[in-house]
This record gives structure tokens, sequence and C-alpha cells, in this order.
């Protein structure tokens, strides 16, 4: 895989990451509304198993943000090496030569 192609598919994934991010959060949103709604409902299965939930679900998305953050600093690191815009910039020219 050429150095471009492999940086491009490392700003992929890091959009993956950042857009499992926000779900992660989303849910963690929803399970919170849903322990809200049933402080009036007062269901005891809800009680007992939604903290849990909202716990595992919290550690899945602090090792998300963890995950997302080292390897964000890795394609950074990455394009810095091999000066990714240069080569960008030299693909657009060549492209353009060939139009």
């Amino acid at each position: 895989m050429d150095t471009l192609k492999k940086f491009e598919l490392m700003e992929k994934i890091v959009r993956e990451l950042e857009d499992l991010k926000r779900s992660q959060q989303a849910v963690l949103e929803k399970i919170g509304k849903v322990e809200v709604d049933n402080i009036e409902l007062g269901d005891s299965r809800l009680e007992n198993v939604l903290p849990d939930i909202y716990q595992r679900t919290a550690e899945n998305s602090d090792a998300i943000t963890e995950l997302l953050s080292g390897f964000a600093e890795k394609a950074e690191t990455f394009a810095a090496k091999h000066n990714v815009d240069q080569l960008r910039l030299q693909q657009e020219l060549s492209g353009n030569r060939n139009t």
C-alpha cells in the first residue's frame, strides 16, 4: 500500500472511531433518560440492571476515547514523517496534467 493510501485509510479509521465515540455517548444519554423515566415508574428490573449497563457502556466509551486519541496521534505522526501534504499536492498536480 502506498504512503498516501495508507494515510487516507488511517484518516478513515479516525473518523470511524470518532463516530463510534459519538454513538457511545448517545447510548449513555439514552440509558440516563430511561433511568430518569424509571424514577417515576419504579420498575425494579430496570432499576437493578440499567446502572450495570451504563457502567459497562461508560467503560467502553472511555476505551474508545483512549484508542481514538492514540490512533489520531499515530496518524498525525505518520503524516508528518511522510510529508503527506506534499504527497497530496504532487498527486493533485499529476492528476491535473493527465486531464
